[in-house]
């Protein structure tokens, strides 16, 4: 186990339950009235029980769309910077992912965010609550769906039993897409797929080809759903390959502006040197 902490907000309080209902009401309530999401499949959610909600991921709001279209309480994992951040903001902003049903990790331990998920999914699910998760570990830099991360969905799946239940978010990155603050209105769609069940694999979450076949088949389901492209690499590598081939066209647009500079310099130079000539070589207009 890596030193990373789950804080206290994993345990089903009172007060926890209060700031999240108002939560769906206040912020729930908007985004439906503003946005209008379609929803099919819902009627696969279970009434009660544990179950885990599986999702691609194209936008900050899919972790609040998702809960707002739900009868019941659907929580996932953020990082837990947004909810130790000091000063005014930084309490509205915890204030804010606690009351949408959020878990902060640490992801400072050894192995990150890894072990400190599954442990928040399967505290969650033992309560017979819904645990939400996105396989791909990070926001799809193009919106096209990645490979899924084996560590994750499939231990906890496996570990508990629950049923896992694949969720396709539709056309959220165009609401507000990076770079606009005022966000679209426009309508977003949800599908939800029917259970998958992986009791087949019980006792198996520590072999690692039996946690990709169950990612895999889980990620197959969301593709379908979603008809998004597959991509068959890491979303993170991806974001590092976009980052770099930024990084390398930025340094390309510099040193192209950097010689047309320097050329510049040479023909003004090179201008004024002429008009020194052609004034020494003048008649003298001397008395």
């Amino acid at each position: 186990m890596s030193g990373d902490i789950v804080y206290g907000l994993s345990e089903d309080t009172g007060g926890t339950r209060l700031l999240y209902g108002a939560m769906k009401v206040t912020v729930g309530g908007t985004l439906k009235l503003a946005f209008r999401p379609w929803v099919e499949g819902l009627e696969h959610v279970p009434a009660e029980g544990p179950a885990i909600l599986a999702s691609n991921h194209l936008s900050f709001s899919d972790s609040f769309f998702l809960p707002a279209v739900l009868d019941r309480k659907v929580t996932f994992i953020a990082k837990a910077e947004y909810f130790t951040t000091p000063g005014v903001k930084g309490r509205m902003t915890a204030a804010f992912f606690k009351g949408a049903g959020q878990l902060p990790v640490d992801r400072s331990g050894a192995r990150g965010a890894g072990e400190a998920a599954v442990r928040s999914g399967i505290e969650v699910l033992r309560r017979g609550e819904l645990f939400g998760i996105y396989p791909e570990g990070t926001r799809s830099p193009d919106g096209r769906l990645y490979r899924g991360k084996p560590g994750g969905l499939a231990r906890v799946a496996l570990a508990t039993g629950a049923p896992v239940l694949p969720v396709a978010m539709i056309d959220t990155e165009k609401i507000q897409p990076p770079g606009k603050v005022v966000p679209k209105l426009m309508r977003p769609g949800i599908r939800i797929g029917w259970p998958l069940d992986f009791s087949r694999y019980q006792g198996m979450e520590h072999d690692r080809f039996v946690l990709r076949a169950v990612t895999d088949e889980v990620m197959y389901e969301i593709m379908r759903l979603s008809g998004q492209e597959y991509v068959d690499i890491y979303a993170t590598a991806a974001k590092r390959r976009l980052a770099d081939a930024a990084k390398a066209e930025k340094q390309a647009q510099a040193e192209k502006q950097a010689e047309a500079e320097k050329q510049s310099r040479a023909e003004k130079q090179a201008e004024a040197e002429k008009q020194s000539r052609a004034e020494k070589r003048a008649p003298g207009t001397g008395a």
